[in-house]
Formats: C-alpha cells, structure tokens, sequence
C-alpha cells in the first residue's frame, strides 16, 4: 500500500539513516566545502551566519534560525563570508559518502567540531543518503536551494541534542537521524506553504478543498481503477467542476496527473525492487503486464524490460 499523501510518498526514498551529521561552531574566516554528492544536504544556522556558494554561481545568506537545504550531487561551499574563499581562512571539507564509503571530512574530529568552542558561528549539518531511485521525484519538486526561518526555541533545541550526540552516547547516532529527518520534513512542509505559486502542483491541489479530498483517496489506493467520475464521487462534486477545476490548479486533466503519478512509481518499483511486471502493473492501477507495458512504453519510450535492465 503506497503512502497515504504525495509528500510521505517522495520522501519515502531518503533518510538520514547512517548519514552525516555534525554541530560546527567555527570563528571567522571559515569555508566548508560540500564533495559527498549527498542528493539533499541540511543546514541549520544557531547562532551567526554564511553564506552559500552554489555551482551555478548563485550566492545565499543563512543567518541565525536559517535552515537551508541544498539539492546534490554537485559540490557546493558555506563560507563566513564570499571573499573568505581568496584570502587565509580555515577550511574544511565534507566528503564522506565517497566510493570507499570512509569518511575523509577534513578536519572533522567528531560529531562536533570547528576552530573555535566559543565560536561565533554554531550549525548543525547533515547530509542525507538516498535509497534507490524514488528520491528523484523529490529533487524534481525541489529549488537548488531553499531556505526557511525557524524560532529561536527550536534553534535551542537542535543546539542541545547536538551537544548530547556529541558525547557519543549510546544511541547518539540514531538520535541525530531521527532528528535530521524531523527537521527535513517540518522544513518541507513549511516551505511548500510558504511557496505559493512556486509550490509542486500536487501540494496546491492539496489545499484546495475540492480537489484534496480525491487526491488524498487516489494516493492512497493507486492501484483502485479510478476514473473521472469516481474521483469527483470522493470530491463531492460533478464531473464536469472536478475536472475544470483539476485542470486550472494541477495544469493538466485529472487522467493524465494519475498516469504520470503511476508511471513515477512504476519506474522506482522497476528500478529498486525485482518484483515482475505484472505484479508491478496491479501495484499501479493496470489490469494486466500487456496493458502496463503498452502505457509505460508510449510515456517513458522504452519496454519495462528495457528500462529495468538500464536502471540496473
């Protein structure tokens, strides 16, 4: 049974199980380099700030109660300050999820570390890994980078479980996971609401009262033969507003959101598990492996078959 909401469904392919996670307190001039290729990478500022220094050459100011996260693989940089980059500073480098699965972070010794305790700057960073393929879908709903603003009690918080996982006590580890993927969905969650326009079209449709109630039962029973009228049954309304109203807000007619739905999730069945054909085309809503076959073909141009033996 697939999750009940879009947002449980996309995050369903990362964790911070085994991840990075660390509190830097670290005194100007300071620049930590990003190489780990993390598909999604945290930053949460508790006390001072940065500023972040993407591939394509944007620039991004994180202050205190900021939280970023930045979209991978691709490397990236947090400096005190841009000009820190060309002029002495202390430099570290974060680079633990490379092929011979050590970690060589520079510099790092330990959950906490820095250049200075007393530091003007205190982060908590995490990185997190991916677990086959269904993360894609959640980078594709993503900005490169997003920030949001936190309150100074949760920034507290964070700083006091960070300063107990640093004493490596048992269970530190798991506690820092399960406190990174926390943060990474209240930190989701709070930018799609802020997003507005900018917002997947799936969250939108969420929060539209006429829409919500049939995306919530298609998402929750995916492989359900829906059609039209039975969505707007779960809706309440006539076909006919179901589906004028669906296409205003989710860009395109309610049939063709559902099969591009199944198709992501066709794709990271075929990808990450061995399940057949047919068992994967019932799990998506198709009566039978000829029909699924046929559908993902003329959306995706190539055979399930094809497409599994190239993900692999």
């Amino acid at each position: 049974m697939a999750p009940v909401d879009p947002l449980s469904s996309l995050l369903s392919g990362i964790r911070a199980e085994g991840s990075v996670v660390s509190h830097a307190v670290l005194e100007a001039p300071w620049t930590i380099r990003f190489a780990d290729g993390a598909p999604l990478t945290m930053v949460s500022v508790l006390r001072g700030g940065g500023t972040l220094l993407l591939p394509d050459g944007t620039e991004q100011e994180v202050g205190v109660g900021d939280t970023a996260i930045v979209c991978g693989p691709d490397p990236f940089h947090l400096a005190d300050r841009p000009s820190s980059c060309n002029r002495p500073h202390v430099e570290y480098e974060i680079a633990c999820f490379t092929e011979d699965a050590a970690c060589t972070a520079q510099g790092l010794g330990g959950i906490r570390w820095g250049n200075d305790p007393d530091g003007a700057t205190a982060l908590i960073v995490g990185a997190y890994r991916a677990s086959g393929h269904r993360h894609q879908r959640l980078l594709r709903a993503l900005p490169p980078v997003l920030v949001i603003n936190e309150d100074s009690e949760v920034c507290a918080w964070l700083e006091a479980a960070a300063a107990d996982a640093a004493l490596r006590s048992a269970g530190s580890q798991a506690l820092m996971d399960r406190l990174l993927d926390w943060a990474l969905v209240c930190t989701l969650r709070t930018w799609f609401e802020q997003a507005g326009p900018d917002a997947p079209d799936w969250y939108r449709g969420l929060a539209e009262p006429i829409l919500a109630p049939a995306l919530q039962a298609f998402h929750a029973r995916p492989s359900k033969t829906w059609t039209v009228a039975a969505l707007a049954a779960e809706s309440g309304v006539s076909r006919a507003l179901f589906a004028k109203r669906f296409t205003e807000v989710m860009g395109r007619p309610p049939l063709t959101y559902l099969t591009e739905c199944r198709m992501d999730e066709a794709e990271a069945l075929l990808s990450d598990t061995d399940f057949a054909i047919a068992q994967i085309a019932k799990s998506v809503g198709y009566a039978d492996a000829f029909g699924f076959s046929a559908a993902f073909k003329r959306h995706r141009g190539l055979s399930p078959s094809v497409f599994r033996a190239a993900a692999s």
